[in-house]
C-alpha cells in the first residue's frame, strides 16, 4: 500500500488501567510507531482518576506531538488542555459543541454501524466519524460494520473515517484501502509487548 494511501493509527486506551504502568506502555508504542491521536477512554466516572489520567497522558502525547482526545467528557477536555472530545452518543448537539469548544478543537463521533448517523455527524461539523465494530464481537448487539459503508464513505465523503473494534490482521488488510484511520486498543494492550503487537497487526499496510 502506498504511503499516501496508508491509514493513520488512532490509539484507544483500555477502559481501566494502572496509570504509571500504562503510561510506560503508551510511551513505548508512541516512540516506536507513527500515531496520529490517542483517545482517553476510561470507563471510570471518578473525576479525580479521570483528571490524573488526562494530565499524565496529555504530557506523554504532547511531548511526542500526538493529539489526545477524551471520550465524552467535554469539560475535562477544556480543563486539562486536551485537544478535543470523542462523542459516543451522536444525539449530542455537535454544532453547539463546536461553538463552545472553538474551531481548533477536535470533535469526533462514534456512529456504530449506521451510515445515516455518520452522515448526520459529518454534516453537523464533526472532524471525523468512527464506525465499529469492524470484526465479530459479542459486545453491543453483535452487529459489525459492512465493508460497503466504508467503500461508499471513502468515495463520497471528505470527512475522515475511523475503523475500530475487534480488528485483526485480515481485517486491517481488507479495510486498509477504504479507511483513513484504524482505531486500535484492546487488540494490543493485553499483549506483553504492545508495540510488537501493533506492528504485527499493521503488517498488511507495509
Amino acid at each position: 500500500m502506498a504511503e499516501a494511501e496508508r491509514p493513520q493509527i488512532y490509539l484507544i486506551t483500555p477502559p481501566a488501567f494502572e496509570l504509571a504502568a500504562f503510561g510506560e506502555q503508551l510511551k513505548a508504542v508512541l516512540d516506536a510507531h507513527a500515531i496520529a491521536c490517542v483517545r482517553l477512554s476510561l470507563a471510570a466516572r471518578d473525576e479525580d482518576a479521570l483528571s490524573r489520567a488526562a494530565d499524565a497522558l496529555r504530557e506523554i502525547a504532547h511531548a511526542r506531538d500526538v493529539a489526545i482526545v477524551v471520550e465524552d467528557h467535554v469539560l475535562l477536555a477544556d480543563r486539562h488542555g486536551l485537544d478535543g472530545v470523542h462523542l459516543t452518543d451522536t444525539r449530542k448537539n455537535i454544532r453547539k459543541l463546536r461553538a463552545e469548544m472553538g474551531a481548533d478543537a477536535i470533535i469526533g463521533a462514534f456512529c456504530g454501524t449506521t451510515r445515516h448517523d455518520g452522515m448526520n455527524a459529518a454534516e453537523a461539523g464533526a472532524d471525523y466519524v468512527s464506525f465499529g465494530p469492524i470484526g465479530a464481537s459479542t459486545l453491543g448487539d453483535g452487529n459489525s460494520v459492512d465493508y460497503d459503508i466504508f467503500e461508499w464513505w471513502s468515495a463520497m465523503i471528505e470527512v475522515p473515517v475511523v475503523a475500530e473494534g475487534a480488528l485483526n490482521v485480515e481485517l486491517v488488510e481488507r479495510f486498509g484501502p477504504v479507511t483513513d484511520f484504524f482505531g486500535i486498543g484492546s487488540e494490543i494492550w493485553a499483549s506483553e509487548n504492545a508495540s510488537d503487537a501493533l506492528k504485527k497487526l499493521l503488517a498488511p499496510l507495509g
